[in-house]
Parts: C-alpha cells; sequence; structure tokens
C-alpha cells in the first residue's frame, strides 16, 4: 500500500474548495448576462416597433393628403362625366 503525500491531498483539497466557492458566483454571473441579454432585446424590439408605427404614421398621413389634393379633381372628372352625358343625351 503506497501512502499519498499530504502536499498532494492538500492541493486536491484546495482545488475542489475554489470550485465551489466560485460556483454561486460564476451562476449569478451568468444570471445577470441572460437578465442583460433579454433587456437588450427587449429594447431593440421596442426601437423596431416604434420604427414600424412612424412609417404607418407617415405611409397614411401620405395617403391623406393626396386624398385632399385630388378631391378638385375628382369633383372636376364627376362635372365632365355629366356634361359629356348631357352632351350625348342631347
Amino acid at each position: 500500500m503506497t501512502t499519498v503525500s499530504p502536499q498532494i491531498t492538500d492541493a486536491v483539497t484546495q482545488a475542489n474548495v475554489k470550485v465551489v466557492a466560485e460556483s454561486p458566483a460564476v451562476t449569478i454571473s451568468q444570471l445577470y448576462q441572460t437578465a442583460i441579454h433579454s433587456t437588450g432585446l427587449m429594447f431593440e424590439n421596442s426601437v423596431a416597433a416604434q420604427n414600424n408605427q412612424n412609417i404607418l404614421a407617415q405611409a397614411s398621413t401620405t395617403q391623406g393628403v393626396m386624398q385632399i389634393y385630388s378631391i378638385d379633381t375628382i369633383s372636376d372628372a364627376i362635372a365632365i362625366a355629366q356634361m359629356l352625358q348631357a352632351n350625348a343625351a342631347s
């Protein structure tokens, strides 16, 4: 039977204690990294949604302005069509 040097057993014991002592800190740091990553994704999604809302607002404003500007054109077209129908009837 061979005996193990006390220095070796002490080194192994110290290594095991070091691993056990570091695991809560590593776990908490991984938890913080996950939370920070999730928060970053949340902000990215909110910025993208706000950008999409701005694009929709600009598009709807453009459509509204186009409809306002086309009112005279539509009324002119209706008047011309009525004149053409009146001329064709007589």
